[in-house]
């Protein structure tokens, strides 16, 4: 059964043997805390000397852990370093330690860690508890799911004790976020067999009534009717049929358009040009992007979002069959832009290309930020921890970067050139081909930039594109990236303080992040 998670501003005394807890942060935190700071959940089984001792003891290389009682009651340490291409949270170390010290009952983590640092933190210990899985075991469907509380034991350069708990407002916006992680990470997890495109509707129908957002689907014949003919072409194969959805926030007062757009590809075989059977599995995975902004969504409205908010879902199985799209059949895009199909496996941008194109033309978004796992050339690129984001601007671009370090949600830029890079998509009969001409010439770029040009590579708007296609999984585990990057990334359009402080577009937190630019340094 999936854990609970529920994050605390007070802390009810627990015996560790009954109820173990983790105790975390980096060395130079950890070392700030006093014995009375956590006697509630060590006490009777760790003395004051006990508790000192294990502190003094941590030497991580590059993380380090030790135990206070059993294995009911431990301390770990995370990195000491940390470059400025990083994240100061250290995220990835966190979940890898929540991960390996959880025994599955009901539990307390307590995270030493200063308050810039508690959003991040908390989606790390999110991505620690997934909710999918079938295994079967003896007790499976019985008795109550574990419960999971986190505490945050505030600290910083300025004190030398542990601050004030956070606020209900505070904690309300971290349960926000640890859900909208949560779910897209399931999302991802799951299967085509139980989240195809029309259990993805599910998904989205459920969040829009919770939110209280306003849902439109086009789906079927009736995107060939209206002329989608990237969603519907990549569909049209499946048994279940592709469907582009939109979910709209639109309160009182706004004044900008913003438009989230994913990718929700619930199963990628490649289409006629297939995959072989090494690299389809793991296709589950290509619906990352949309589940991501569903996530986000949720987190961003219910967190109070000030402008108009909408989440574009761009859903489809790529699927093999007798009305499977052909190499060398064109197709008509929503922007009007004619595509001859060299790749059936390039899909995800002919979905995307409709998605933004919509967001353009029919919701007027002057700011479109899509998300996708949309190359394995990304993973080249910027890795398996960093997203890569392409954008005609220059000051999004950093904004997604400053906002990825705050988060914990990592970005780093890939080049913005379409004067060098899109004539990799000539075609000598129609406007486009889907695929590039040379796979050694910045694919991920590429990629994005076939996207763009159905916007128009004049247009006055702001775009932003994410590729994820790394850093939506670690290992077999779905990791729920980019519901907090968004969020942060649009942070300065939130009433939520939270989110707001977590903005580098938020002017009023340019101390702030000056200081997390220091403390990166140190």
């Amino acid at each position: 059964m999936a854990a609970k998670i529920e994050f605390l501003n007070s802390l009810p005394p627990t015996d560790p043997q009954k109820h173990p807890v983790l105790i975390v942060g980096q060395t130079k935190h950890l070392s700030k805390l006093t014995f009375n700071d956590v006697r509630a959940k060590l006490e009777p089984r760790v003395t004051d000397q006990v508790f000192s001792s294990a502190i003094a003891s941590l030497h991580p290389s590059p993380t380090d852990s030790c135990p206070l009682y059993l294995n009911l009651a431990v301390v770990a340490a995370l990195p000491v370093k940390c470059s400025r291409h990083n994240t100061p949270s250290r995220v990835h170390a966190l979940t890898k330690l929540v991960k390996s010290s959880s025994v599955g009952v009901d539990e307390t983590i307590l995270i030493a860690c200063e308050r810039s640092d508690v959003y991040a933190s908390a989606c790390a210990v999110a991505r620690a508890y997934p909710l999918y899985s079938r295994k079967t075991s003896s007790n499976a469907g019985t008795g109550t799911p574990p419960t999971v509380s986190v505490y945050f034991l505030i600290v910083s350069d300025d004190s030398p004790s542990v601050e004030v708990p956070l606020l209900s407002s505070e904690i309300a916006c971290l349960q926000s976020v640890s859900y909208g992680v949560r779910l897209a990470a399931k999302i991802v997890d799951m299967p085509c067999n139980e989240m195809n495109v029309s259990h993805f509707l599910k998904e989205v129908k459920s969040i829009g009534d919770q939110v209280g957002a306003k849902l439109t689907v086009i789906r079927g014949e009736e995107l060939n009717e209206r002329g989608f003919g990237g969603i519907y072409g990549v569909g049209k194969a499946a048994a279940d049929p592709p469907a582009l959805a939109v979910l709209s926030h639109c309160p009182e007062g706004a004044t900008v358009d913003v438009a989230w757009v994913g990718k929700g590809i619930v199963y990628d075989t490649g289409g006629l040009s297939i995959k072989g059977k090494t690299a389809m599995p793991g296709m589950k995975r290509d619906c990352g992007g949309a589940a991501a902004v569903l996530g986000a969504f949720y987190t961003a409205v219910k967190q109070g979002f000030s402008q108009n908010l909408h989440a574009v879902f761009c859903m489809a199985e790529n699927s093999v069959g007798p009305l499977a799209t052909r190499p060398d059949d064109i197709h008509t895009l929503y922007s009007g832009r004619t595509v001859e199909i060299n790749n059936t496996d390039a899909e995800g941008r002919l979905v995307l290309s409709d998605g933004v194109s919509y967001a353009q033309k029919d919701l007027k978004a002057s700011i479109i930020i899509d998300m996708a796992t949309l190359t394995g050339a990304q993973g080249i690129s910027t890795g398996k921890y960093h997203g890569a984001i392409l954008t005609n601007s220059e000051d999004w671009e950093q904004i997604g970067v400053e906002a990825g370090k705050n988060c914990g949600d990592l970005l780093f830029p890939i080049p913005f050139c379409p004067e060098l890079h899109f004539s990799e998509f000539a075609s000598a009969v129609a406007d486009m081909k889907n695929s590039v001409a040379d796979r050694n010439n910045a694919q991920a770029s590429c990629a994005g930039l076939f996207v763009a040009s159905n916007l128009g590579f004049d247009w006055n708007g702001t775009w932003v594109h994410i590729d994820m296609a790394y850093p939506v999984h670690s290992g077999e585990r779905a990791t729920g990236y980019g519901v907090a990057l968004l969020t942060a990334m649009c942070g300065h359009f939130s009433t939520d303080a939270t989110l707001l402080a977590l903005s580098p577009n938020n002017t009023s937190s340019e101390d702030e992040a000056k200081a997390r630019k220091k403390q990166r340094r140190n």
